[in-house]
């Protein structure tokens, strides 16, 4: 046997070794015995160099130091789920995806909802790449080096599973780990550590990963996500995965139909507690993987799947003070200040109370003792008073009538549940929020730009607004607080290079009322420029397809502001992209305007998001059901029955793929 061949045999039965205790649980040999070997193949690597392999057992040690966390876009977006907190609220999910196939005759997978970090692995030729972070869902932190510290998983798989592939899964610390962990903190009078997710997500981040590979991380995978058309159904490929190495739960379960989905939701809402880690819920998913993508997504989330939480817990606490903060829109929130209490494993201090509807509704006072939740939501919120304990000297709240950064006098228009105050241009947090919307991820995304510098920026005087960061120069950056001349250049070319970002997303980020990233993207699309936009009348705007009346009326206030009209000129003195690219247009056509089309079935010489991106393309309008208005359905393979059956009942024409193809080849 050659040193080579020596060296890929060691390593091959480490990791079967490794595989069999950290993923089967079920150890094949002694930790003395793996030692042994892995100091063997260490000693090989050493006096071989030129064999050196990063997905080596012996690399899972650690040992780089990572300063600065590169940000990555993700291949494919990391998408959040729906969360539901009721079976009604899953028999009417059911009802939606019933409708969009066509067909009843549904399975679905049942799985643990893990508690941990989300994270994404790229494999490309079986070997491991890459894990970036879930982020904002479209791009997050490359965290490799930490990744690879953790046994559970495997740096190459084997040929007989896809080669090209993404694994998406979370990073959890088992609660055993955890106890540890914080015994050996109170052992050197060091202060404990929350919760085991919280812990799990802050070891992704931290700089050694030398100090990674001493936690007792572990990684539970739920998706693979690939091009290659191997597995029919979303268990089939999770299973396969399981053979060549990842570590996916047992407890994922296959139901013929919501019923069964309801007994695995009922045996693990008591069951969880048994669990060697946390979780929080259930996510029931459509098996089929054509049928997933037949479904497709919203803006935000998977038709094909949805998270059913388990119910949230509460406690009671007392409500010192109601406070009010103001978002970049001028919407003013109370926020209630609460005597500190721990819930879900966070220390809370403070609750949202929403508007003064939700005070009234709930008659909320300073001084009551309440009833906290921390459901699905981030934030904490009260959903009760215990009338029983308060105080006889209570008086009712009275809602702020006036700004609590500048005094301006709040206003509340009919139909909407919050105070504004109208002071756009004058009141701080509002300045300083617009320009915070405007640098983010998802609109400029401008690096070497936090909330804290904006803030700095703006009490230094340097920027009142998103167009003063394009007159910024590096001299007057230098000299502030933390600031040093390499920082300062990298704020700098980060606001050049962001004048590159396309219409669609500064349309977005110019942070017109109601305009998210979905209706800035439609907007975009139809206008092709801020200046066919900003005059466009109300007929118009909501002629647009979506658009609806308040975010028409919306567009036109912002845009009959001399304020803004002086901004958006600004912008384009700078460079920045006010209308559609050249490019972006050049394979862009009419021949299917005012034509709706239902994508259906598999298909052989397009993929489905091929389709769509074509019919729009070309002018037309993608819509997931069939209805009156529905003027051609382009139909696959397997298209479901009822569709089909609906179809030839309204009348409505069905083409082949190629039919479509030549419709718009003419």
């Amino acid at each position: 046997m050659t040193t080579q061949q020596k060296i890929q045999s060691l390593r091959d039965e480490l990791n079967q070794h490794n595989y069999n205790y950290y993923v089967l649980d079920n150890a094949s040999i002694s930790d003395f015995e793996f030692d042994i070997k892995l100091k063997e193949l260490e000693k090989l690597e050493k006096e071989n160099p030129e064999f050196f392999d990063a997905n080596s057992p012996t690399q899972r040690v650690g040992g780089t130091i990572t300063k600065n966390f590169e940000t990555v876009t993700h291949k494919n977006r990391m998408y959040s789920l729906d969360n539901s907190y009721s079976k009604e609220d899953l028999l009417d999910w059911e009802k939606r995806v019933q409708k969009g196939l066509g067909r009843t005759d549904l399975e679905y997978t049942c799985e643990l909802k893990f508690d941990g970090a989300s994270i994404n692995l790229t494999y490309e030729n079986g070997q491991f790449m890459k894990a970036v972070t879930r982020g904002d869902g479209f791009q997050g932190d490359e965290v490799t080096a930490n990744i690879r510290t953790i046994k559970s998983i495997p740096l190459s798989v084997k040929s007989d599973f896809v080669r090209d592939f993404e694994m998406r899964g979370e990073i959890i610390l088992p609660i055993d780990g955890f106890n540890k962990m914080n015994e050996e903190r109170v052992a050197n009078g060091e202060e404990e550590y929350r919760n085991p997710r919280n812990t799990a997500s802050g070891s992704l981040k931290l700089q050694d990963s030398t100090e990674v590979a001493k936690r007792p991380l572990d990684c539970l995978l739920y998706q693979v996500v690939t091009s290659e058309r191997k597995y029919k159904t979303h268990f089939e490929s999770l299973e396969n995965a399981r053979k060549v190495g990842f570590k996916v739960p047992k407890t994922i379960k296959l139901a013929k139909s919501i019923d069964e989905v309801f007994e695995f939701v009922n045996f693990w809402d008591t069951k969880r507690h048994d669990l060697p880690y946390e979780t929080d819920g259930i996510v029931i998913k459509v098996n089929n993987l054509q049928q997933q993508e037949e479904l497709g997504y919203t803006s935000k989330a998977p038709r094909w799947a949805i998270a059913y939480k388990f119910a949230a817990e509460q406690v009671s606490t007392v409500l010192n003070e109601i406070t009010y903060q103001v978002g970049r829109t001028g919407a003013i929130t109370p926020v209630a200040n609460l005597d500190p209490v721990q819930l879900a494993g966070t220390t809370v201090k403070r609750a949202s109370l929403h508007n003064a509807d939700q005070i009234e509704k709930l008659d909320i006072r300073e001084g009551d003792t309440v009833f906290v939740e921390k459901g699905g939501e981030i934030i904490p919120k009260i959903i009760a008073v215990d009338f029983a304990k308060r105080p006889i000297d209570s008086q009712p709240t009275i809602y702020a009538t006036h700004c609590p950064e500048c005094n301006t006098e709040l206003v509340r228009t009919d139909g909407d549940a919050k105070h504004y105050c109208p002071n756009e241009f004058g009141c701080a947090p509002q300045i300083t929020g617009r320009i915070q919307h405007f640098i983010s991820r998802k609109a400029m995304d401008i690096d070497g730009l936090g909330g804290e510098t904006v803030d700095l920026l703006r009490k230094e005087g340097l920027i009142q607004n998103y167009a003063d960061l394009y007159d910024l120069k590096v001299e007057q950056i230098i000299p502030l607080e933390r600031m040093a001349e390499k920082s300062a250049q990298n704020m700098i070319n980060g606001i050049e290079k962001s004048k590159e970002i396309p219409f669609e997303k500064v349309l977005f980020a110019l942070g017109i009322r109601f305009v998210g990233e979905t209706v800035a993207k439609k907007l975009a699309k139809h206008f092709k420029s801020i200046d066919n936009l900003m005059t466009a009348d109300f007929d118009i705007l909501i002629g647009v397809d979506e658009i609806g009346d308040r975010i028409a009326q919306s567009i036109i206030d912002f845009s009959s502001d001399l304020g803004n009209i002086q901004l958006v000129n600004r912008l384009k003195h700078y460079g920045v992209q006010l209308e559609v690219s050249e490019e972006s247009l050049e394979n862009q056509t009419d021949k299917l305007k005012g034509q709706i089309f239902v994508v259906s079935g598999v298909f052989h010489q397009m993929s489905r998001n091929e389709l769509k991106k074509a019919i729009e393309d070309n002018g037309g309008k993608v819509s997931s059901s069939i209805s009156k208005k529905t003027n051609f359905i382009v139909a696959g393979d397997n298209m479901g029955p009822s569709k089909l059956t609906k179809a030839q009942d309204l009348g409505i024409e069905i083409i082949s793929e190629q039919d479509f193809i030549d419709k718009i080849s003419d």
